[in-house]
């Protein structure tokens, strides 16, 4: 039982792989993100096509996105997903919320009989509109774009140099 368990360790390190490469996102010096093999990657190239899906391997300057390669200096934009509770449910609760704040003084005011101009009071305009402008504004922070240029720089940073020679 030893002796398997010995054999096993060192059979372990051949069958190992090394450290991949890393693409990082950086601006003004200071790390935004970083992507290795396995990361999900929202792309746009320098040929204006958006590509989406995991990153399957890195080597000699390429990024392998779901197979298809892609030198890291075609990469013009990352889109970064940010989803969380404020932006999907929150902020589709509030437009639903402005909706039906306008939706039941126009129900109310037709049930009454009043003038369509009677319907609703500035107290329920402002609320409603509020709801809906900043349910519409959370809806907007659910991604960020990092346009590669002048004010984000992306970098591939090769961990292992037995990898860069060109085969």
């Amino acid at each position: 039982m030893l002796r398997s368990i010995i054999i096993c360790l060192f059979l372990v390190p051949f069958l190992a792989k090394a450290q991949t490469d890393l693409l990082i996102l950086k601006k003004g010096g200071g790390q935004v993100q970083t992507y290795t093999t396995g990361s999900e990657l929202m792309m746009e190239t320098v040929y204006h096509q958006w590509f989406h899906g995991i990153i399957t391997e890195m080597r000699h300057d390429s990024v392998f996105l779901n197979g298809l390669p892609f030198h890291y200096k075609e990469i013009a934009t990352i889109k970064r997903a940010h989803v969380n509770f404020a932006n999907t449910v929150l902020a589709a609760g509030m437009m639903v919320t402005g909706g039906g704040i306008v939706v039941l003084g126009a129900v109310n005011g037709a049930y009454r009989g009043d003038k369509s101009k009677d319907w609703y009071t500035h107290s329920g305009i402002i609320t409603s509109g509020a709801l809906l402008v900043g349910g519409f504004l959370l809806t907007k922070t659910r991604s960020r774009k990092y346009a590669i240029g002048r004010k984000f720089t992306l970098d591939y940073l090769t961990l292992n140099p037995a990898k860069t020679g060109h085969s």
